[in-house]
Parts: C-alpha cells; structure tokens; sequence
C-alpha cells in the first residue's frame, strides 16, 4: 500500500484529474474517493475505511483497482511517444516517394536517433536498409551496409534471449516437480547460454533479459552453492536494472517488468531471512498475484511466489486468512492446465488455503479432481505429495476406507524410489496409520517423534505435504481419530 500512496503523491496535476474523472465517468466513485482521500487529505487506510463503511477485502478490492487503474492510464501514456514513432516507421515510403532525397535522409537518421533511445531493434533494421539503398553510390554505403548487418544480429541475439528466458522458466517447472539432476544441468547450461548471448553486446536490454534469469537460478537453483568470487552482487545487479528502467521510462516493456523485479526481491530478502525488507515489497507483487501468475510467465516462474506465500503465513500464524484474501483476488483468475507445474502448484495452494480455513471437504476435492485430470506420471514426486496430502485430510475427514485405498498406492509407488529420496511422504503415511491404530499408551509420543523427525527432513522439490504445520495441536488432533485397527 505504501507503493501506491508514494504513486498517487508522485502523480502530476494532470494525470491525477484525468484519472479522476475517468474514475467518475465510469462510476467507480469509490475508488475516486480512495485516491482523492490519500492524494488530498492523505488518510490513513483505517480511516478510509471507516468513512467508507466498507470491510477489509472490500477496500483492498477498491484499493487493487484503483491501482490497476493508475497502471493503465501511465502505460497509454508512454505507450502515446513510442507508438506515434512506430507509426512513422510503418509509413516510411510515404515519405521516401514524396520527399526530396535530403529531407528523407534528414527523416531517417532522426528516426534512428529515436529509435536507438527506445532500443527498438527490428526498427531499425528497417531505416539501416533504407539507409544502405540512399547511399548505393557513396562512401556512407558500406557503413549503413555494416550498421544493418550489426542490428539484424543484435535483433537476433535478441530473440534468441527472449526464447532462452522462456525455456529456462519451462524446464524450471518441470525441475520444481521432480527436483531430477539432469534437469538442473539444463539450467545450468541455458544459463551459461545467456550469458554468452548478453556478453556478445553491450545492451541494456540483455542485461535486464539476463539478470531475471541470473537472480532467480542464484535465489533458487544454486543457492549460491558455486558462486563464483567474483560475480556481481545481487544488490549490485537490483541497482543496476533500477537505474535502466529510470533512464529509459518511457519502455512498456521496462514498466512492466518492474513487477518482476518487485517480486526478486522479495525473494531474494526471504532467502536471507530478512523478512522486514521482504515486507516492503510483498504487498504490492500480493495486488498483482494473479496479473502475475498468469502473464509473466516467460520471465519469471511466478508459481514459486504462491510457495513463498504460504510460507510467509505459516510463519506469522495468518493461513487461516488466506482464502478470504484469495477469493478477490483470484477471482477472474483462469488456471492453464496445459502448464502442469504452474497448474500443480496453483490447485495445491487453492487445497491449503481451504484446509486452513477449516474447509477440508473443499480442500480435498480440488486434490481428488487435480488426480484425476492431470497426467502427472512424468511428475512421480508431485504425484505421490498430492496423494500424501489427500491421504491426510481423508483421515481428519473420517473416510478410512478412502485413506486405506490410498495408502495402498502411495506404498506402492514409493518403493520404486530410494527411501531418502521421499522419506517425508513415507513418515507421513507412517503417522497416520500410527494415528488410526490401536490405542497404546505411548502413541502421543510415537507421534511426537515422526513430527519432529519430518520437522528436520528436507526435500529439494515441490512438496505440499512439507506444508502441513507439525505441531502438539496437529498430534492431539491425530489422536482423536477414531481407531479403524491395524494398518
């Protein structure tokens, strides 16, 4: 929230009364008031909220598109300059067939001037062709000649990086899943591979192409475990971008990538456990989750950030909240489900979020459907998770039978893996049955053993169940299940 107010206070007069009135024609006097309330007056949310006589999750709805509003006014503004430029690019023989030669020269190396502020490279390939022919009979010819070969390789080099940053994020998914070495090797090569194609220009934009994918594999693939003594800070590079996005403003593609950026760092806080700093930017990558979730998935694996959410509200004792605040904001939100990683992560979350407010039928539904609509035999570790986590609501829900079928199958499945390479899901399943057998005078204790022996197991790939909160209320809570004999 702090973001936005420092954003309404940086408007300009202008921009703030067209937002405004743009907000009263369409009848969202709300959200007007909510902007003028903190541009003018500058109230506090508490007292906003008051006047307006509204809740919680209906300001914070008020608030998101508010902001989304603000949003789309500024980027049509920058948008305004760069599209009257591409307007020009694309009538360029307009000009060529009406103008005399020096004027069109005049016109193309001011289109180029332009053009190189915007880093507009498949456009200027277009005036260093047009260029090349103007001077077929002078000495500029072989200079122009050099420029467009120069700009067609870096409009190359390019989309060669946009392609490596989707793939990279696609096969991270598939490495969340199932946590496989190989998988991590590919990252590690398609990393290096970057590294080679941004080192071939001097580019702002290769940089930034760059740094999403170099942030996210130090944050979350290496750990910094082989970082090399003399690679760039991770400050040092949030720096850097920040100072590019400054310089070249008037990028959408810069603009947006900020909520990028916003969420890395987050992250990045919360690797080092410095949650104070993480605080500052998790509210606003929170408004824009879903916009997140949905349209950034080719520079940035944005899943990760619903892990990181739930791990934020088990730590502050507030996953009982979550649905609440999710049914706004994931209300127009449409799940991929050809994107299994994303979609797996998605519906898991979705599962907890409604188990920890105490609606486990609900929860246990969205797992039952996830397993019966999702192939997820090439994802064998998510599988067998999902079943654990589905295993262990049917036993709080009472249907034994259902947990008996169950158990069955994840017993199976595990013994085609090494014990370590799934022991939490296993000392889960032994827990429960623990719990559903006969009483013994000892099964607290039993039970307090397994919890803390899954408090300290460790698993480098997706694991739902390691989401579960162990604790004494969890144990008497098993030991209240009604005995269904020995497993």
């Amino acid at each position: 929230m702090a973001k936005l107010k420092n954003i309404i206070k940086q408007l300009s007069e202008k921009d703030y009364k067209l937002i405004y009135e743009s907000l009263m024609e369409s009848n969202a006097e709300k959200s007007a008031y909510v902007l003028k309330a903190l541009r003018e007056r500058q109230l506090s949310d508490s007292k906003i909220l008051v006047e307006l006589d509204v809740n919680p999750n209906a300001y914070y709805t008020l608030r998101s598109r508010l902001n989304q509003k603000i949003e789309e006014h500024l980027v049509q503004q920058m948008e305004s300059p760069r599209t009257d430029l591409l307007r020009k690019v694309a009538n360029l023989n307009e000009v060529l067939f009406t103008q005399r030669k020096t004027i069109s020269i005049a016109t193309l190396k001011k289109l180029e001037r332009e053009l190189i502020d915007y880093d507009l490279a498949h456009e200027l390939t277009i005036i260093y062709k047009t260029l090349k022919k103007m001077h077929l009979h002078t000495a500029e010819h072989f200079q122009y000649s050099q420029a467009y070969n120069r700009h067609v390789a870096y409009m190359l080099a390019i989309d060669k990086a946009e392609d490596l940053l989707a793939e990279y994020f696609k096969r991270y998914g598939s490495y969340y899943l199932t946590g496989d070495h190989t998988q991590r090797m590919s990252l590690n090569l398609l990393l290096k591979e970057m590294h080679n194609v941004s080192n071939l220009y001097n580019s702002h934009r290769l940089y930034v192409y760059l740094s999403c994918m170099n942030i996210f594999h130090r944050l979350f693939v290496e750990k910094e475990e082989s970082l090399e003594p003399d690679a760039e800070s991770f400050e040092d590079i949030f720096d850097k971008v920040e100072k590019i996005f400054k310089t070249f403003n008037l990028d959408p593609l810069y603009y947006h990538l900020n909520l990028v950026f916003e969420y890395l760092r987050m992250e990045y806080y919360n690797h080092y456990r410095v949650y104070r700093e993480s605080e500052k930017y998790y509210e606003e990558v929170n408004d824009a989750s879903s916009n997140l979730l949905v349209n950034y998935t080719h520079f940035t694996f944005p899943s990760q950030f619903l892990v990181s959410k739930l791990q934020r509200a088990l730590r502050r004792a507030s996953e009982h909240e979550l649905l609440a605040e999710d049914e706004s904001l994931f209300a127009e939100f449409e799940p991929d489900i050809q994107d299994v990683p994303r979609h797996v992560i998605y519906v898991v979350y979705r599962s907890l979020t409604y188990f920890y407010a105490g609606k486990i039928n609900q929860s246990a539904k969205l797992l039952q459907d996830l397993l019966s609509t999702v192939g997820l035999k090439q994802f064998p570790f998510a599988q067998l998770e999902v079943k654990g986590l589905l295993a262990f609501q049917y036993c709080l829900i009472n249907e034994f039978d259902l947990f008996q079928q169950l158990n069955g199958s994840i017993q199976r499945q595990a013994r085609q893996f090494e014990k370590d390479e799934c022991e939490n899901v296993i000392l889960l399943m032994k827990m429960l049955r623990l719990a559903l057998s006969e009483s013994g005078a000892d099964k607290e204790k039993k039970l307090m053993t397994i919890v803390n022996r899954l408090k300290t197991t460790t698993v480098n790939y997706f694991s739902p169940t390691g989401m579960i909160r162990m604790d004494d209320d969890l144990v008497k809570r098993l030991i209240k299940l009604k005995s269904e004999g020995e497993s």
